[in-house]
This record gives structure tokens, sequence and C-alpha cells, in this order.
């Protein structure tokens, strides 16, 4: 395959909880993709990513740290290499404003950062900015392509986006996109159901994924409390307080048990608040953010892995968790049913049902052949529909069809 120029696009890259937009790049590029990295802004907790991410970082556009006169510098370039283009992307970013966040002076702000994104595009010789997420992000690449000389793409993995459809300008955002990476099925309904049927064919699955060789399956843990490993932000999205109901639950029928939360966010504080008042502050921990080197030591030891979340794409730490054989239980949403078959290869609940999860954790805890199964049969589901390099293949040749002439 020819050398393609592409650039990803995102709110913060690296991100410690979106290591899989860093893993897609890595193996994109090692497919012959040359992909230049743009950020809205400077990621948090780089101390704790590994050095390639370090390295990357510093190569990295970050949009929110131009100066000034570095701002008026790419606008004035691209206003006098068209003025007429640089108006009506002008245009574009005041009329957005108006239907989507109905917010002026955001809609300026994005202005800015579109001037400056596509002023980068232009020094690279890149034509093409895929962005993860429909989010703010996909705003501004979406008036830069306004200007006319560049293309853009989304990933959309929901849900969040498909509760404000109208301030996010997602219809707006697919219609104009060139193509949409969907990472499910339940992704692809959602927005076939906001756009009209001939449009239907710039949608794409491709699912996201991990590498099964670095999530190699661990070694059975022989812990004589049975350890139970939740990965995520500390969010309302992730259900964790109803995680810890599920706990109280054992905790009360004398079912043993440890549980660590992996991550940080503005749920923590509650979270630790509800760990006390139900009597777990022996039987809980809380690690804070944890990058991916140091992330594979807690996985070594969890008997079990488990996200509560109320909404969710489709996450790629159960991807992480199935593919070390550890036996996952989640909830029954979105495109949970996907990655999980509910007793084949993994348990699904209703979400924010407590009660449920307590019982289906409980006849887990008490078996662990019964663990070791979903394990395996977890692992298996991974290899065969969620294998990072099979699936950057599948987008490598999305970029192909869609990059034509762009080397």
């Amino acid at each position: 395959m020819p050398c393609k120029k592409v650039a990803y696009l995102a709110s913060e890259y690296p991100g410690i909880s979106h290591t899989f937009i860093f893993r897609e790049i890595q193996s994109l590029r090692e497919v012959g993709f040359d992909v230049k990295t743009a950020s809205i802004r400077r990621p948090a907790n780089l101390d704790k990513m590994t050095e390639k991410e370090k390295a990357d970082a510093a190569q990295t556009l970050y949009i929110k740290d131009a100066a000034l006169v570095n701002i008026c510098l790419s606008h004035l370039r691209i206003l006098l290499k068209s003025p007429l283009q640089y108006f009506h992307m002008l245009k574009e970013a005041v009329s957005l404003a108006r239907r989507g966040p109905r917010n002026f002076l955001m809609g300026l702000a994005y202005f800015a950062e579109a001037g400056i994104l596509l002023n980068w595009l232009m020094k690279n010789r890149t034509r093409h900015v895929h962005v993860h997420f429909a989010n703010p992000a996909a705003t501004v690449a979406m008036i830069a392509a306004a200007y006319g000389t560049m293309e853009f793409s989304i990933s959309i993995h929901g849900p969040d986006i498909f509760y404000n459809v109208d301030t996010s300008l997602l219809k707006e955002k697919v219609c104009r996109a060139s193509f949409i990476r969907c990472i499910s099925y339940y992704c692809q309904s959602q927005l076939m159901r906001l756009v009209d049927h001939h449009m239907w064919d710039k949608f794409h699955i491709v699912r996201c994924g991990i590498d099964p060789g670095v999530f190699a399956p661990r070694p059975e843990p022989q812990n004589e409390i049975p350890e139970i490993l939740c990965v995520g932000r500390l969010v309302p999205a992730k259900g964790q307080h109803i995680l810890l109901d599920a706990c109280s639950i054992l905790n009360k029928q004398g079912i043993a048990f440890h549980l660590t939360y992996v991550g940080d966010g503005e749920d923590r504080s509650s979270l630790e608040k509800l760990t006390n008042s139900l009597g777990l502050v022996d039987k809980v921990t809380f690690t804070g953010a944890v990058g991916q080197d140091d992330v594979h030591q807690y996985y070594n030891r969890a008997d079990l892995f488990v996200l509560a979340s109320f909404a969710e794409g489709v996450p790629v730490v159960l991807m992480e968790a199935m593919a070390k054989q550890i036996a996952c239980v989640t909830t029954r949403i979105t495109g949970h049913p996907e990655l999980i078959e509910d007793g084949k290869d993994g348990v699904l609940v209703a979400p924010s049902d407590a009660g449920e999860l307590a019982v289906r954790l409980g006849k887990l805890l008490a078996d662990s052949s019964l663990r070791q199964e979903f394990g395996k049969k977890g692992r298996e589901k991974v290899l065969k529909r969620y294998d990072l390099a099979a699936n950057c293949k599948m987008m490598a040749g999305v970029f192909e069809k869609y990059t034509k002439g762009a080397k």
C-alpha cells in the first residue's frame, strides 16, 4: 500500500482513558500510513503514560497552546491564500454556532481553532483529518473543511452524542463527513435514524480492538479473597455506585471479596463516601489514574471484571479483560451484547439493578470453573472480532477508499 497522509484530531491526545486511539494510530502507521496527530488541548496525566505516548505527544499539535501571534499568523496565511474561502469558513462557523451551541463566542472560538488546524494541515500537505468522537473537536474539523481544501471523517462511539443530536450538530456532521466509522451495529442504527437512506452507504462498521499478544491470558490468580476489578473513569455514566450497592449486598450475605477501582474522575469523592457509609472501607481500593504499563498488574490479580455502566459505546477495557481471560460482567446496554453473549462468554445484567448484579456476582465468586469457562470463551470472542491489527487493516481499507490522491 502506498504511503497515505492522514491526520488524527482528538479533544485530548494521547488520553489516559482513550489509549485505544493511540494504539489505532500506531497500527495504521505500521501498515504504511503517515499519521499526523493534533489535539485541542494538552493531555492530563502525561507523566503516567508510556514513553511511546510521551514521544507522540512531543510531535502533536496542541491547538489551545497556540500563542495569539501564531493564531493571527495562521489565519492571515489562509486568508491571503483565498479570501473567498476564508470568509466562507467564517460564515459557516457563525451559522453552525447559531444552529448548534447557540453561542456566538463559542462559534468564534471554534473558528479560531479551525484556522490553526487548517494552516497546520496545509503545512503538512495533508488533506484528510479523522476525528474520534463527534464532539467539539469534530465541529472544529467541520468548520475547517468549509474552506474547501480538506475533508474530514469521524469515528462515532456513542451513546452520549445520541442524547444531544441538535446542540452537537450530529446530523450536520454525518452529512458533511466523507465517511463515518461506527464502532458497533448499535452505533450505526442510531445514525441511520438521523439521515436519509441514501446516505447510509457512508457508514462503515470498524470495531475497536486490542493487541491479543499484549493482553495475553494471565495466570489464574491464587487469591484467598476473590478480587473484583473495575477499570474506567469515575463518572456517572459508569454506574460505579451500583457496583458498590451490589457489593454491599454480597457483604451482608457474608461473601468474601475485594473490589479495586482503577481510574479517577468527578465521582471519586461520592464513591468514597458511599464506600464508608456501606461499611466497605476495608474491602474497596481506589488507585486513581493508572497508565498502560501499570494496568496489567491489576488485570493479572483479578478474578472478575465488572462494569455496571448506564451508558457506553463498546468499552475497550472489557476487550482487554476478556483477552486476559478474566470473566466479565457488564450491563445489557448499547453495543455490549455485540461483545458479550450472556451466559456464554460473560454475564449481562440490567443497568441500575444492584440486586441482579449481586446475584450474578455471587454465583461467579462461588464457581471458579465457571469463571474460567467465561474467561476462555471471552478471549475467543475478542480474537474473532476485536483484534486490533485485523480491525485496523479494515480501517486502512476505508481510508484507502476515501483518500485516493492524498499521498
